[in-house]
């Protein structure tokens, strides 16, 4: 228990410590003019209040992922505590601050357009498509995902759920966004954050009083525990699993929809840094909750592998199934309803604004304004019918893609951030950093995981070689980049 209690205080200490040294040193300023303030139109750039807008920033990155990613990342063992909160600290909420400030910088600017600021044109159309089709993988798993839970809970067939998820997601996308998300929001994370507190505290109760063990971060458990260590070797495997509660690029593609309704910059590290402290608490919660339920990392695997006997039926335990034996188990009644609400409606909270911010990255792409219902339409439809489509053929091929998709996003986003921090004449290391461990983690993934999973299946040796040396050459470049950005600044004057 003494490893969840300081990996918690760590999350809250790192908001109010190293939350608050990120906000200083991007240099927000409260008195600055923000892009709702110059462009309001009453569709995406529309007041929310701060408190809302930190609703719906969690409710954006977070769904499923730091529920889901964590209890598959606990089969990692306990290393995935030491990922789960340096990475979530330093690296995930500063990634998320950087990308929602950077985005208010640039009126609200998505992605794409932001990369493209501080790596070149080339980079920005490479990332428009690489987005585009991101957004559009994680908005169809979403729909796939609770149309299967909800015709598997009801009489109704699994097709008229699709029609009634994407007819939803189809109005999320082209309202106001205060006018469905805005308002649901709120609740939706509030049963997020209740299933996930109520979890946490009922596991500490459990282990006071000895009905459990919560398995405990050492240098004896800090080794790989998962049931197949020769295809999920813990380096880099565990870092693409655990990505949301650690690090996600996804988040960066999210932050400029809420980075248009701010009304002061001010608000930027409750909204931006504080949303993914909150993810990462989650994430903690879950990673340690499927441990100490099944009797640590090795009963985790063997209830994931082996199976277990659940009403009579031997059965494999997913992170489905695990979350809703937890909460039924630890929450009784109200827990099993709130299991419901977690596993079916947290995803469409991150499917509707997948939409919708696909929507606006192709508008912004084209240049197309966004504030007529018929140019929304004309960018909407035809990415609906193309989602529509793709619900009808086997998903689970390109969504393996999706995990490695969103740290090469991220690594992106941070390179991004440390141009920007070069271009503003300050040292650059709170980015370039972590983007260098985060290009060493993509490399060596891509050339040591099995095919299935989206990689090589190479000799670790070559892929962390490779990566090793990727890693430190884009290293070289920035340092020796902002050298010359700096003799160059110096000459000029």
């Amino acid at each position: 228990m003494l490893t969840f209690v300081i990996s918690i205080a760590l999350l809250v200490a790192a908001y109010f410590i190293y939350g608050k040294f990120v906000e200083h040193y991007f240099g927000a300023d409260p008195s600055r003019q923000t892009p709702v303030q110059k462009l309001a139109d009453g569709v995406d750039y529309k007041e929310i209040r701060p408190w809302k807008a930190f609703v719906i920033q969690f409710l954006n990155i977070a769904g499923l992922g730091p529920i889901f990613g964590a209890i598959l990342g606990a089969a990692y063992g306990p290393a995935a505590y030491l990922w789960i909160v340096l990475g979530c600290i330093f690296m995930g909420a500063a990634h998320d601050y950087f990308s929602g400030m950077l985005s208010m910088r640039h009126d609200g600017m998505s992605l794409p357009d932001i990369v493209g600021q501080y790596l070149g044109k080339t980079v920005k159309k490479i990332l428009l498509f690489f987005v585009s089709l991101m957004l559009l993988a994680v908005g169809v798993s979403f729909v796939v995902g609770p149309a299967d839970l909800l015709a598997t809970l009801t009489s109704w067939p699994k097709e008229v759920w699709l029609y009634i998820v994407f007819v939803y997601y189809l109005l999320a996308t082209l309202l106001p966004i205060d006018k469905i998300i805005g308002t649901i929001y709120p609740y939706m994370g509030a049963a997020l954050l209740f299933m996930a507190v109520g979890v946490g505290g009922m596991m500490i109760v459990k282990a006071v009083s000895g009905d459990i063990t919560m398995t405990e971060l050492t240098l004896e458990t800090l080794k790989n525990y998962h049931a197949d260590p020769e295809n999920n070797v813990l380096v880099p495997m565990l870092f693409i699993v655990i990505s949301c509660g650690a690090i996600s690029g996804f988040h960066s593609t999210q932050s400029p929809l809420v980075a248009r309704c701010l009304v002061n910059e001010r608000y930027g590290r409750p909204v931006f840094y504080g949303a993914m402290i909150c993810e990462g608490i989650v994430a903690m919660i879950w990673a340690t909750a499927a441990m100490a339920y099944f009797g640590g990392p090795e009963g985790l695997n063997a209830a994931a592998t082996e199976g277990i006997m659940i009403d009579g039926v031997l059965t494999k335990v997913t992170p489905a199934i695990a979350v809703d034996l937890i909460c039924r188990s630890w929450l009784g009644k109200i827990g099993a309803v709130i299991a419901i609400i977690g596993v079916i409606v947290c995803p469409i909270t991150s499917g509707d604004t997948a939409f919708r911010s696909l929507r606006l990255t192709l508008a912004d792409g084209l240049k197309y304004r966004q504030k007529p219902l018929l140019n929304r339409l004309i960018v909407a439809i035809p990415v609906f019918i193309v989602a529509y489509i793709m619900c009808k053929v086997e998903f689970s091929t390109i969504w393996n893609y999706v995990g490695i998709g969103n740290q090469v996003l991220a690594m992106t986003t941070l390179w991004a951030g440390a141009a920007y921090l070069v271009k503003a004449g300050k040292n650059h290391l709170i980015l370039s950093l972590p983007a260098t461990f985060l290009t060493f983690v993509c490399v060596s993934y891509f050339l040591i995981a099995p095919y299935p999973s989206g990689g090589l299946d190479l000799n670790p040796v070559i892929g962390y070689a490779a990566g090793t040396v990727t890693a430190l050459a884009l290293f070289v470049w920035r340092i020796v980049s902002a050298r010359k950005a700096i003799g160059y600044c110096a000459t000029k004057r």
